[in-house]
């Protein structure tokens, strides 16, 4: 079990939270993070490289020259590999790069990430509410206030961002924010700070505690 700091909107304490949930372990932990990180990554990529083979490129019906009396080597067709504008060998082809993890493992793996990180979290009560209108300069102002050092990569986890919030963040090249329900490893490991509204960690600890 872990116990965070809650601070309200201006940086001061107002509480305690704690958050208590089951992590890999220690010597199986780091890797089981990485094939986390690596199926998150490989799930992303799209797989639609294709080139053409010489059976596909257009053109090459014809014998360029006769077989022999020319002095050169026997061509069939200019679409040969061996020429420019020719087929490729061995190209990409459309394909799928998705790595299996199970159900499990991909819960133990997030709940091993967050609890790594858990020195970094900061966790905020009533996270924005009181904006109105959109204002970056309101964020990036709050979490001076909360002690995250400027320049660093930041990752903000709340219950329902409002409309207000996500475009006062969308302008903050270092500042990523999603929803409880979209937490990843890959986003826990790469942020240098992890900003999350208290409600946020009511739900991570109700759906991730049981297990």
């Amino acid at each position: 079990m872990a116990s965070c700091v809650v601070r309200d909107w201006q940086g001061k304490e107002a509480g305690k939270a704690t958050l208590d949930l089951k992590v890999a372990k220690e010597t199986t932990a780091v890797d089981l993070m990485h094939r986390a990180v690596l199926r998150q990554q490989a799930h992303a990529r799209q797989g639609t490289a294709s080139t053409l083979t010489r059976a596909e490129v257009r053109g090459g019906g014809r014998k360029p020259y006769k077989q022999k009396g020319t002095g050169r080597a026997r061509q069939g067709s200019i679409r040969t590999p061996l020429k420019p504008g020719g087929g490729i060998i061995f190209g990409p082809k459309p394909r799928t790069y998705n790595l299996a993890m199970n159900r499990k493992e991909r819960r133990l793996a997030l709940r091993t990430a967050l609890m790594a990180r858990i020195d970094d979290v900061i966790v905020v009560k009533d996270f924005a509410t009181a904006l109105e209108a959109p204002k970056t300069r309101e964020i990036t102002d709050a979490l001076g206030r909360l002690g995250v050092a400027a320049g660093s990569k930041v990752l903000i986890v709340l219950t329902n961002p409002s409309d207000v919030v996500r475009r006062s963040v969308r302008n903050l090249e270092k500042v990523k924010l999603i929803s409880s329900d979209q937490l990843n490893v890959f986003d826990l490991l790469h942020a240098n700070a992890l900003v999350l509204g208290e409600e946020a960690l009511a739900t991570i600890q109700e759906v991730y505690g049981d297990d």
